[in-house]
């Protein structure tokens, strides 16, 4: 009976170790065969290629550490077995991936760099005493904030809240938008996407609304949405790992018909929404058409003549068709792309108005906001 069972031990040995021989064989064979990608639109960013050999990147180990994530990146069927890993770290309690908190279908970015939020609000007081032109301070609490009820117990999260009280007591120059308030009491949509970190469209109307009530002129109800997708998976989808959730839905409620918009960088214009992009990864650069040093919009038909410079990031792409139908010029200036002092560009082009627009994690790590204090 023992020598039955030591046979049995032994051919079962030998069948583990010949089925993981043939697993590993299988992988290699795939990776030899099947060719290399350049794009994971799963976790929308480049992969490695192959790096070039030299016998001094091999001695000093700048070869096997390129080699090293060639071979992670080019993994065979990588994007499935990534979302089995996480799948089963789910199971086992884990709710944080990657610097982003699953909150049941809801995926939530963590604020992880704060190291410029005391420099950049003396940058926003330098701003106002250097300009005589109203500057509006809205900065836009994240999901981390609004939601901060559905995060994990005992989850790290930045306190947004105070840091907004203490920029509106640090800039008393500047008129308030109340973007907190605003989102706080808006009840029955959704106001940021649940696999991606900006706003949606309707996060965006309150935010609109909170500088209009600001600047005590009227605007317009939300309205009726257009559905456009409803095949949208953000950034925080690609970045967590987390790849089981339902994409998200984005939505339109302003038409643009007679609205142009200049890309300062490519010399061109275009409309108010770049619908190619609908049909690409990065959903959300349908608005505007994405990241760029300048939009100028214009619009004959708006409400007033008035001129608004947006100093933002890309939530303002988002919020952007709501204030076009009101502000018949709008410059939109991103200075990690357009390095130039805000006061001089505010007093060269004729603005009527300044509006400091960024999610509240976006500026706390802001390096360009120094060309507010010029």
């Amino acid at each position: 009976m023992k020598q039955d069972n030591r046979k049995i031990a032994r051919i079962s040995q030998v069948v583990t170790a010949v089925l993981f021989c043939a697993f590993l064989a299988g992988f290699g064979l795939l990776h030899i065969l099947l060719p290399d990608r350049t794009f994971s639109p799963v976790e929308n960013r480049t992969l490695s290629s192959m790096p070039d050999f030299s016998w001094s990147a091999l001695v000093d180990g700048s070869y096997t550490s390129r080699l090293e994530k060639y071979l992670e990146d080019q993994f065979p069927l990588r994007d499935g077995w990534m979302g089995l890993k996480n799948r089963y770290e789910y199971l086992l309690g884990k709710r944080e991936f990657h610097g982003v908190y699953l909150c049941g279908d809801r995926l939530i970015h963590k604020i992880e760099d704060a190291s410029r939020a005391e420099q950049n609000i003396a940058y926003l007081q330098k701003l106002t005493e250097l300009t005589d032109i109203p500057v509006y301070l809205g900065l836009i609490p994240t999901a981390a904030e609004v939601y901060r009820d559905q995060l994990p117990a005992g989850a790290e999260n930045f306190d947004q809240a105070a840091y907004l009280k203490k920029v509106r007591e640090s800039v008393p120059d500047a008129v308030w938008v109340d973007m907190e308030k605003w989102m706080d009491g808006a009840s029955g949509v959704s106001l940021f996407y649940r696999t991606d970190h900006h706003w949606t469209s309707a996060g965006a109307w309150h935010g609109y609304a909170a500088l209009m009530e600001a600047m005590g002129e009227p605007f317009e109800p939300l309205g009726t949405p257009e559905t456009v997708s409803e095949n949208f998976y953000g950034t925080l989808y690609s970045s967590s790992g987390v790849h089981w959730l339902a994409p998200d839905t984005i939505e339109r409620y302003v038409s643009g018909e007679s609205v142009t918009v200049e890309n300062f960088e490519k010399g061109e214009t275009h409309g108010l929404y770049v619908d190619s992009f609908l049909g690409e990864k990065d959903k959300y650069a349908s608005f505007l058409g994405g990241n760029t040093p300048l939009y100028i919009i214009r619009n004959p038909e708006a409400a007033s003549e008035e001129k608004l410079l947006v100093v933002r990031d890309s939530y303002s792409d988002a919020m952007a068709p709501f204030l076009s139908q009101y502000f018949a010029e709008i410059h939109l200036v991103d200075l990690r792309y357009y390095r130039t002092s805000v006061v001089e560009y505010a007093r060269e082009n004729g603005m009527d108005r300044i509006f400091v627009c960024y999610s509240v994690e976006n500026f706390v790590k802001d390096l360009d906001a120094v060309f507010m204090g010029r």
